[in-house]
């Protein structure tokens, strides 16, 4: 049996098919055994499930107990016209249409609906984690976003309950000032991290490394039962 913050064989790699309303969508889950929490990624623009990024962060979750859902948000035929028009990324209501189905459904798996969930976000799947967030105040625990739009986020902002902690590059000026400007509406519960040198895909070395460790202790802080 594996130890804690330990991938388990049997789980590592397992991919499973989501009803989202009409669409299936794609998902490779990991769960650890002891998992104190569940995070649904929400890959940014023009990305995947398979996204580097998201994958090293989800890594780093692992170790802290905290199973992960990578999902693709776009069906296969979604995907091929979005990488001809980007129409469909930046269709928020979309995106967090089915980030609140994968919630729900979530909910019912025997492994996971057990568990508390968080969401992360990349970009503008930051803005349809908050979205869905709202929507599920009470599935939804803890939010990070990473380099996120949360502008994109609209009026749904201020009804955003689980605490979130928003991730910008420090020479990423604009998101900042977006990501500034989406605090007043987040209120108290929000918090803001700049992580010096970073641009917006935070590619400089350590930097990342920077976002998977706040994401990690984020998610282990808010999502397990208060003792």
């Amino acid at each position: 049996m594996a130890t804690r913050g330990e991938v388990s064989p049997t789980t590592r790699g397992e991919a499973v098919t989501i009803p989202a309303g009409d669409a299936r969508l794609a998902a490779d889950v990991l769960l650890p055994d002891g998992a104190v929490g569940a995070v649904l990624f929400a890959h940014g623009s023009g990305s995947s499930r398979h996204s580097p990024r998201n994958t090293a962060v989800a890594g780093v979750l692992h170790g802290r107990a905290l199973g992960t859902v990578l999902v693709d948000l776009l069906t296969g035929e979604e995907d091929r016209v979005d990488a001809r028009t980007a129409e469909l990324r930046f269709d928020i209501g979309l995106l967090a249409n089915r980030l609140a189905a994968i919630v729900d459904w979530m909910g019912t798996e025997p492994t996971l609906g057990r568990l508390p969930v968080g969401l992360f976000g990349a970009s503008t799947g930051a803005a349809a984690a908050l979205v869905a967030a709202a929507a599920r105040p009470d599935r939804v625990r803890a939010v990070v976003s990473r380099g996120g739009r949360p502008d994109l986020a609209g009026p749904a902002l201020s009804e955003v309950r689980a605490p979130t902690l928003l991730l910008v590059g420090g020479l990423d000026e604009q998101v900042i000032a977006l990501n500034e400007q989406a605090m007043a509406d987040l209120g108290e519960v929000g918090e803001l991290r700049v992580v010096p040198g970073a641009t917006h895909l935070f590619e400089e070395p350590g930097t990342l490394e920077q976002v998977a460790d706040a994401a990690a202790g984020w998610f282990a802080d808010h999502l397990p039962p208060r003792r």
